[in-house]
C-alpha cells in the first residue's frame, strides 16, 4: 500500500495544477476541490507518521554507544516516540479506513432490566449510574429523559441522552446483553445469582435522516406517574408515540409539559427509526462486509459483571479486568479502548478505495 503514497502525491500536484485554471467547469471544480482536501489531510497525516518514524531510527542510531547514561535517556525518548506514533498512525487510519459517519453523533442509551426480576432492575440501575459518570468523566453531558422505576429503586427501562463528542463512537458496542452474577440484596442464603440487563445503543438522529409522515405517527396522552407517588400529575402531561408502519413505541413523561415530553419522545423515536435502517442496511450487506466492525446493533451477551470475584469480562474482545469496583464507577476507557482499537484492526481489512484506481 505504501509504495503508492508517492503516486497519491503526483495525484495531488495534478488536481493542484488543475484548480489553478480559470476555465474549469463548476461541478468538476468542486469534485476537485473536495478529492484536494482529502488528499491534503492524507499526505500530510502520512508525513507527520513519516516524521516520528525517522526519529526512532535517530535515536535508535543513538543507542548505538557504551555510554549508559545516554542509553537510559534514549530509552525513555525511545518510549514516548513509540507512543507518539501510535497515535499518529490511529490518526492515519483513520482518514484511509473513515469510521462510520454516525460515530460523531450525540447518543441515546437505552437500558432495560431482563431476566432476574428485581435484582435485574436493580442491576439495570447501576449500569445506568455507570453510563452517567462516564460521561461526566469524558465532559460530556449526560441527561435522563426517560425513567420507569421498581419500588426498590431498580430500572425497569431508562433512556440516558448522551452529548458530546464521539459519544456513540465510544459506547456503540456497549449495545447487546450485559450479565450480572452477585449475591441479590434480596437473598437470604447468600447465593449468587445470574441476571441481565439489555443496553441499545442509538445514534442522535436528525431532521434529515429520518423522514417521518405525521399521518403515520399515533400520539397518546396520560397522566405521568412514578415509584411512590412520585412527581405524579393532575393533568395528560404523559406523551407516548407510536410509528404505526414500524411498530416502534416511545413514551416520555420526565417533563411536566406535554409539549416538551412530545419533543423528547420524537427525538427518541427518530433515533430509534434510523438505528432499524441501519441495521437493516448492515443485513444486506455481503458476508465479508458483514464481518467488518460497525455492523449495527447486536443481541448477543457483550459483558459479564462478577462481583463475587471482582471481575469483568468484555466478551467482544476476550478482556478481563479484575477491577469490577472501579470499572461501574465509569471507569470504562480500558475496555472501551480495547474496543475501538479492535474496530481499528478490522477496518485495516476493508479495500482501500482511494487507491484503486492508482
Amino acid at each position: 500500500m505504501f509504495d503508492q503514497w508517492d503516486r497519491l502525491q503526483e495525484r495531488f500536484d495534478q488536481i493542484s495544477t488543475e484548480l489553478a485554471s480559470a476555465d474549469l467547469p463548476k461541478d468538476k471544480r468542486l469534485a476537485l476541490q473536495k478529492e484536494h482536501a482529502v488528499l491534503t489531510n492524507l499526505l500530510e497525516q502520512n508525513k507527520k507518521v513519516q516524521a516520528v518514524q525517522q526519529e526512532i531510527e535517530d535515536i535508535n542510531e543513538q543507542m548505538q554507544t557504551d555510554d549508559e547514561e545516554m542509553i537510559a535517556l534514549c530509552k525513555e525518548e525511545l518510549e514516548d516516540l513509540q507512543q507518539k506514533l501510535k497515535i499518529e498512525q490511529n490518526a492515519l487510519d483513520d482518514l484511509l479506513y473513515p469510521r462510520s459517519e454516525h460515530d460523531n453523533r450525540n447518543v441515546y442509551v437505552e437500558i432495560r432490566s431482563g431476566a432476574g426480576g428485581q435484582e435485574a432492575a436493580l442491576f439495570a440501575h447501576d449500569l445506568l449510574k455507570m453510563y452517567k459518570l462516564y460521561a461526566e468523566k469524558n465532559g460530556w453531558r449526560a441527561t435522563v429523559d426517560s425513567l420507569s422505576e421498581t419500588d426498590l429503586g431498580g430500572v425497569r427501562e431508562a433512556v440516558l441522552h448522551i452529548k458530546g463528542k464521539s459519544a456513540f463512537g465510544h459506547l456503540k458496542y456497549e449495545s447487546g446483553v450485559h450479565r450480572v452474577q452477585r449475591v441479590p440484596a434480596t437473598e437470604t442464603q447468600g447465593r449468587v445469582h445470574t441476571s441481565t440487563a439489555t443496553v441499545a445503543v442509538l445514534p442522535e438522529a436528525k431532521e434529515v435522516d429520518v423522514n417521518i409522515n405525521p399521518s403515520d405517527l399515533r400520539i397518546d396522552v396520560y397522566r405521568a406517574s412514578g415509584a411512590g407517588g412520585q412527581h405524579v400529575n393532575t393533568t395528560d402531561s404523559a406523551v407516548r408515540i407510536t410509528h404505526v408502519p414500524t411498530g416502534v413505541v416511545v413514551s416520555c413523561q420526565d417533563e411536566r409539559s406535554q409539549h416538551k415530553n412530545k419533543a423528547k419522545a420524537m427525538k427518541v423515536l427518530q433515533s430509534r427509526i434510523l438505528a432499524a435502517q441501519v441495521e437493516q442496511y448492515n443485513s444486506e450487506m455481503s458476508a465479508d462486509r458483514k464481518k467488518q466492525v460497525g455492523t449495527g446493533m447486536r443481541a448477543e451477551k457483550v459483558r459479564t459483571y462478577n462481583y463475587p470475584q471482582n471481575r469483568v469480562t468484555d466478551h467482544q474482545i476476550n478482556l478481563t479486568l479484575k477491577k469490577l469496583d472501579i470499572v461501574m464507577q465509569g471507569e470504562l476507557t480500558e475496555i472501551i479502548e480495547g474496543l475501538l482499537e479492535k474496530e481499528r484492526v478490522d477496518r485495516r481489512k476493508q479495500s482501500l478505495e482511494i487507491f484503486k484506481d492508482l
